[in-house]
């Protein structure tokens, strides 16, 4: 029994009859996919460009950097030296590196899948 489940209806026109328990709606005609106008199609497309340079950056950061001097060798952490512990254990830089393969893996994913729709044809 689906408790939390309810079916929705298309809503009818005024000269439908009303219908009968039991009986289901026809389902409403789908409607075509209208083709984007070249500046929503060339905003996609340097969005999906900005986000893969972003995650590919970040990425690469977050795996190179934790592994570095300057990861603890900072004005912040040179002042807090319980921090700069925590930070400088093992576990903190292969967990900000995980988080760098990641988000790598998140960006070349976005560029894999990347599509256009189609061009409506005329």
């Amino acid at each position: 029994m689906n408790a939390g489940l309810r079916t929705v209806t298309p809503p009818r026109s005024p000269d439908q009859p009303p219908l009968e328990p039991g009986e289901n709606p026809a389902p409403a005609p789908e409607q075509p996919r209208q083709a984007p106008d070249s500046t929503t199609l060339w905003l996609w497309r340097v969005r999906a460009l900005l986000f893969v340079t972003l995650c590919a950056t970040f990425g690469v950061l977050l795996i190179i950097l934790p592994w570095t001097p300057k990861w603890t060798d900072n004005p912040f952490l040179l002042n807090h030296p319980e921090v700069r512990a925590l930070v400088s254990s093992g576990f903190v830089r292969g967990l900000a590196s995980g988080l760098g393969v990641l988000d790598l893996w998140l960006g070349f994913w976005e560029a894999i899948h990347y599509h256009e729709l189609p061009k409506a044809s005329a």
